[in-house]
């Protein structure tokens, strides 16, 4: 059985966005209120996160996820590596470093920022991680899951989705390559990207991100990086096919 909790459903500046008087950010319902996107994935012998935001200490206190194995990372941006620094608890819990698998692009920037951690001379209590390599059309495996880089793209920046078995794992994409789409196909559960309901530069929009379930056709499909401007949770469900949802923080998945 894989085991998939949405930690966070909202874009980089959340839901509600700081300061913001619209009808969205005010809402009570809870399904309106989104932390920065990213996914916890287990089964009996591993957990892994995708992407550690701002919000990762919250996330993990509200899961109570009390062991770690790896964390993957989609790419560079601060709504998705901010959150690093507090993988300490974990290598103080488990005595040991955080595996982080990256692409080089993604590991420069992590040195860059939290050059403290990579120092030749660390200030002590300082978090401990072993960087390891992605590379396009390379598998790899954390305990007995195989992981499957999918390449998309964030406007011009190329990013990793991924597979994990029966799930697929696609955030902050306007483009999947036809190749890239082969990877997915055959996959139950597909979760993508879908910021709001007029297009998007960077992001595919909800009718966009409907086109991939087209493509795609998984039994499930659920919808991440939502931002106030998608609309009220319960009004944009409605809308939706039968097996397309908008996920929320918290949704648990099992498969």
């Amino acid at each position: 059985m894989l085991r998939v909790t949405f930690l966070g459903t909202g874009t980089s500046q959340g839901v509600p966005v700081i300061a913001c008087p619209c009808d969205v950010c005010h809402s009570t319902d809870p399904y309106d209120k989104r932390l920065r996107s990213s996914v916890l994935v287990e089964n009996k012998e591993t957990t892994l996160v995708i992407d550690s935001g701002p919000d990762f200490r919250q996330q993990m206190l509200r899961e109570n996820v009390t062991r770690l194995d790896t964390i993957l990372f989609t790419h560079e941006h601060k709504d998705h590596i901010a959150g690093l620094d507090d993988v300490r608890a974990f290598n103080f819990i488990q005595k040991k470093p955080m595996d982080i698998w990256a692409e080089p692009r993604v590991q420069y920037a992590i040195r860059r920022e939290f050059a403290y951690v990579f120092a030749e001379y660390k200030y002590p209590g300082v978090p401990q991680i072993n960087l390891h390599r992605i590379e396009s059309g390379c598998n790899f495996k954390v305990n007995s899951l195989e992981i499957i880089p999918i390449r998309v793209y964030h406007y011009r920046l190329p990013i990793f989705g991924f597979r994990i078995g029966p799930v697929t794992y696609v955030t902050d994409a306007n483009y999947i390559p036809k190749g890239d789409i082969k990877k997915i196909k055959g996959t139950k559960i597909l979760i993508l990207n879908a910021l709001r309901k007029k297009k998007h530069l960077t992001h595919f929009n909800l009718e966009e991100a409907l086109d991939i379930v087209r493509i795609i056709r998984p039994e499930q499909a659920y919808f991440t990086h939502i931002s106030h401007l998608m609309g009220f949770h319960r009004e944009v469900q409605a809308e939706l096919p039968e097996n397309v949802f908008l996920a929320y923080d918290g949704l648990k998945i099992e498969i």
